[in-house]
């Protein structure tokens, strides 16, 4: 068995002292052989190779909640006179190489030279259209802003950005960030930055304690049987804000265990009781084989089978701007 390279700790209800594991869920994932498997017989829909849209200009300092989007999980959330960015990638490609791998349909929606000071940078995990070297490097440069990480994220962080602020946390733990309050939540994933790494980091969701109102960041994650949700409900209350993915599901045999569909983001909408939501993690680089807005049409379906007026969760366009009483 390979060794450690990101973490050493004592095992846990999620670490067996060598690798970090969903508690209930199969350990071993899918093989390459099953990814080779999918690839040889998938069907992906058609994307454009290049969607316009107007970047917004954010103001320096929100005292209430306001959330824009950048693309897939990279949004600037406005809170309380703090400034956080989740999941930031700013690159053309989720991908170790800048010349292979997914690339980004639509650009950020937000011009990097326009961000306000940022203060927080949430990372969930490290695949590569979440932690996105390049773009912390220049975050670190310009911004010098905290990041905050799940145990292990911070040897990849650290190597790449010298100098780097980093903060790690296991889940259910918490770091204060000037008057917030940011604690990491369970999600149902897996990690790897190559063959050889897997589940060796962890990855977790966030939530967010403010004077203004709660906010609820789900990272990646699958649905399972929904006990992190539930329980995530009766820890903390009913979130004013929910970010739940609702792209990168298909085909189900393959993601479900990883990703949500959108019937399953209205489930975790439902279960922590949240006010409103904003549905990420799509249209912004082809992963999986739906066509890139089939999110919206399938969570506007979902909403209305379950009764939830679509006002109330609404996909999150680049370049969007959403303010929350």
């Amino acid at each position: 068995m390979a060794s450690n390279r990101y973490y050493s700790g004592p095992p846990s209800d999620h670490f067996d002292g060598q690798r970090f594991f969903n508690p209930g869920q199969d350990r071993k994932g899918h093989s390459l052989r099953d990814i080779w498997q999918w690839k040889r017989t998938a069907k992906p829909a058609k994307w454009p190779q290049h969607v316009p849209l107007a970047p917004a200009v954010p103001e320096k300092r929100v005292e209430g909640i306001r959330i824009t989007m950048v693309g897939h999980a990279s949004l600037l959330v406005q809170v309380a006179g703090l400034n956080i960015l989740t999941d930031p990638v700013w690159s053309k490609r989720a991908s170790p190489f800048t010349f292979i791998g997914p690339r980004r349909v639509t650009p950020p929606g937000i011009a990097f030279h326009t961000l306000p000071p940022i203060d927080a940078v949430l990372v969930s995990h490290n695949h590569y259209d979440h932690l996105d070297t390049a773009t912390l490097k220049r975050l670190h440069a310009e911004h010098a802003p905290l990041i905050v990480t799940p145990l292990g994220n911070d040897t990849i962080i650290r190597k790449a950005v010298p100098g780097a602020r980093v903060q790690t946390r296991d889940w259910g733990e918490s770091l204060d960030v000037g008057n917030a309050t940011i604690t990491l939540t369970p999600a149902n994933h897996w990690s790897a930055r190559g063959l050889r790494d897997r589940r060796m980091a962890l990855w977790s969701g966030f939530w967010l304690q403010t004077p203004k109102g709660q906010i609820g960041f789900a990272g990646d994650t699958g649905y399972g049987e929904g006990a992190i949700f539930r329980d995530l409900h009766a820890r903390y209350g009913a979130p004013d804000v929910a970010l739940i993915p609702i792209g990168a599901y298909e085909p189900r045999s393959f993601m479900a265990t990883q990703h949500v569909n959108p019937v399953e983001a209205v489930r975790i909408f439902r279960d922590i009781g949240a006010r409103q939501a904003l549905g990420i993690h799509w249209g912004t680089f082809q992963l999986t084989d739906e066509a890139r807005t089939a999110p919206c049409a399938d969570l506007h379906a979902a909403l209305l089978a379950a009764d939830i007026a679509p006002d109330r969760f609404v996909p999150a366009e680049p370049g969007g701007v959403y303010d929350f009483p």
